[in-house]
């Protein structure tokens, strides 16, 4: 199988393949990985499109077709980079990119409704690599009243869980999830939400403050240098509502995108008159501090260890941050386990895909508010492949190269 996971920082899309073997759980082997960054020109477009005051329902419309040419790119290098034939792999999961996630209800009409949006032109990934896709997995979720994310907590119990540990992978991308995973625990007992912003309020930070020069603090640099604003965190998130709900949650652009940046918090920075190293720093405390706040908030105990990936995990002042906020826990990564930061998000949509073929439910009701467990995707044949090659096979002993 072949996972495909561009996030909410829009900086470009992983692929991992991976090789599945039996059940309950099953075991996973990466075979290769690849990060495919946007062009500057398309990561406007998807920001852009992500923005409801600049978003044009033409430049949609043709943006989920480019973006699945660019994934299917790289399909072909990870399957390159492994050694291996395109009509070896079973299927693709693809989770598309998130341009609006709305979990909470607006009314249309007389009626409250939901949804998620994520682009990728799944006939059109089917098409150019001649493999059957399995995508959109968010709405399933939201159909049986969940919040269509976390997503990612299921392919975390079988990666990391541990019986003598208690573990807390902590994802930090342009929005932070955790999923708490109880030593010796069950699914049952998974605990799994968005803490809140990742690096998506730093970037859009430093994107300003530099007039555009840069677009991420990398490894924390002006982080560094700037001294953060602890009593204008604390405010913040005493006015930001989000920090206060109780799981299972989810976040967004929709609630830490441009407009909280430019319409509260470097306004709020500009009145305290903070330098703009001092913004940065600010942001990232911003980061650190609502993922701590997040552990102490709503986890029965402190993890024993917290497990980083995502962009975030290379952000040296942020990591600093946290071992400061969260004194005696222990700090790891991905890679510590095997798992290379860039290659986990996408190996969790193999894993998820893997489940949906064997038609098995691969959300975690207790992470997203789901009523009940549900088979996650919407299946897209290939060309050569009209009916799905596992259709009528027993899942009992299904195997595949995911």
């Amino acid at each position: 199988m072949i996972g495909l996971m561009s996030g909410t920082s829009a900086d470009g899309v992983d692929a991992a393949l991976i090789d599945i073997n039996g059940a309950d759980p099953p075991s996973v082997r990466l075979m290769a990985s690849v990060h495919h960054p946007f062009a500057t020109e398309l990561r406007y477009e998807i920001l852009a499109a992500c923005d409801p005051g600049n978003a044009s329902v033409d430049r949609l419309c043709v943006l989920q077709t480019a973006l699945a040419i660019v994934y299917a790119r790289a399909v072909q290098d990870v399957s390159t980079q492994a050694g291996l034939d395109l009509r070896m792999i079973d299927a693709i999961g693809c989770h598309g990119q998130t341009v609006w996630h709305q979990p909470t209800p607006v009314r249309i009409g007389d009626t409250e409704v939901r949804g998620t949006l994520q682009l990728a032109s799944p006939a059109t990934l089917a098409a150019l690599t001649d493999v059957p896709v399995i995508s959109d997995f968010r709405t399933a979720d939201m159909a049986a009243g969940g919040e269509g994310a976390p997503l990612v907590p299921f392919a975390d119990y079988i990666l990391f869980s541990c019986a003598t540990e208690t573990r807390a992978i902590q994802n930090i991308g342009g929005i932070a999830n955790v999923t708490y995973l109880p030593k010796n625990g069950r699914t049952e007992e998974i605990i799994a939400f968005d803490t809140g912003p990742g690096n998506m309020v730093i970037d859009e930070t430093v994107r300003v403050v530099t007039g555009g020069s840069r677009t991420y603090d990398e490894g924390g640099d002006m982080a560094f240098a700037g001294t953060p604003d602890r009593e204008l965190v604390d405010t913040l998130m005493e006015q930001t509502p989000f920090f206060r709900r109780s799981p299972p949650k989810s976040t967004g652009r929709e609630v830490f995108g441009r407009s909280f940046v430019h319409d509260s918090f470097l306004p709020a920075c500009a009145k305290r008159t903070l330098n703009d190293v001092d913004c940065v720093a600010t942001a990232t405390w911003l980061t650190a501090c609502s993922i701590a706040d997040a552990y102490r908030r709503f986890l029965p105990l402190l993890p024993d260890v917290i497990i980083f990936g995502g962009g975030g995990a290379r952000n040296r002042r942020l990591i600093d941050m946290l071992m400061a906020a969260l004194p005696g826990v222990r700090m790891a990564r991905h890679q510590d386990y095997g798992i290379p930061d860039e290659a986990k998000e996408a190996m969790a949509f193999g894993i998820l895909a893997h489940a949906t073929i064997m038609g098995r439910p691969s959300n975690i009701p207790s992470a997203t508010g789901a009523r009940y467990p549900a088979i996650l995707g919407s299946l897209t044949p290939s060309p050569s492949q009209p009916v799905f090659p596992w259709a009528g096979r027993s899942c009992t002993n299904r195997t595949t190269n995911v």
